[in-house]
């Protein structure tokens, strides 16, 4: 007598809104946090360094570029609003006319960029050096948009030439591919302790 084979149904994760609107909230307090800790004044261009772009990255490759849009989208308009989680612990509507708003705002375009293209890689399930290298490439997208509406708020708001806002963008570049990089190894140590987050 044999008995039957018993059919093994495929595990079905299911999306879970609270769990998304915490995970939300959860990045964009931690965008804000790396926004007032201590940054460091560059030159004659009110454009602090600081480790909000780290923030940023790591919630796009962390969450993708959905939730990531949301976080970053949170964060800016909490900071409009008058909460003090701009650098340099600013808020408020008048914080569009400081030369440093274009890369606020670039963060939204620039996370949803970079998520969106690192979650194809996690949806597609490759590993290893192709997973990280995506990755980077996708963390090096969000830096590029943000570049771009970085450099359109110094040329709107700090009054400057395109040609001298260009060099003035080119000193953050060296820290923030940095950032990028370190932006990896934290998403790619998330997603291996946490597989479930790129799951629909």
């Amino acid at each position: 007598m044999t008995s039957k084979p018993v059919a093994v149904r495929p595990l079905k994760i299911t999306v879970n809104p609270a769990k998304n609107l915490a995970l939300v909230a959860v990045f964009a307090a931690f965008i804000a946090v790396c926004a007032i800790l201590p940054a460091v004044p560059i030159g004659s261009v009110a454009v602090p360094i600081t480790l909000q772009t780290l923030a940023v990255y790591t919630a796009a490759l962390v969450l993708g570029g959905k939730r990531a849009l949301l976080a970053t989208t949170l964060y800016v308009l909490a900071g409009l609003i008058g909460l003090p989680i701009f650098s340099g612990g600013r808020g408020g509507f008048g914080t569009v006319a400081v030369p440093s708003f274009g890369y606020l705002l670039g963060f939204i375009p620039g996370a949803l960029a970079a998520g969106a293209l690192a979650y194809t890689a996690l949806r597609k399930q490759v590993s290893g050096f192709a997973r990280a290298a995506i990755f980077a490439l996708a963390a090096l997208a969000g830096f590029a948009v943000i570049q771009v509406f970085g450099v359109a708020g110094l040329v709107i708001n700090a009054h400057l030439e395109l040609p001298t806002a260009l060099a003035a963008a080119l000193v953050y570049v060296p820290g923030d591919l940095v950032k990028c990089l370190l932006s990896v190894f934290i998403a790619l140590a998330v997603h291996r302790a946490f597989p479930n987050l790129a799951r629909r």
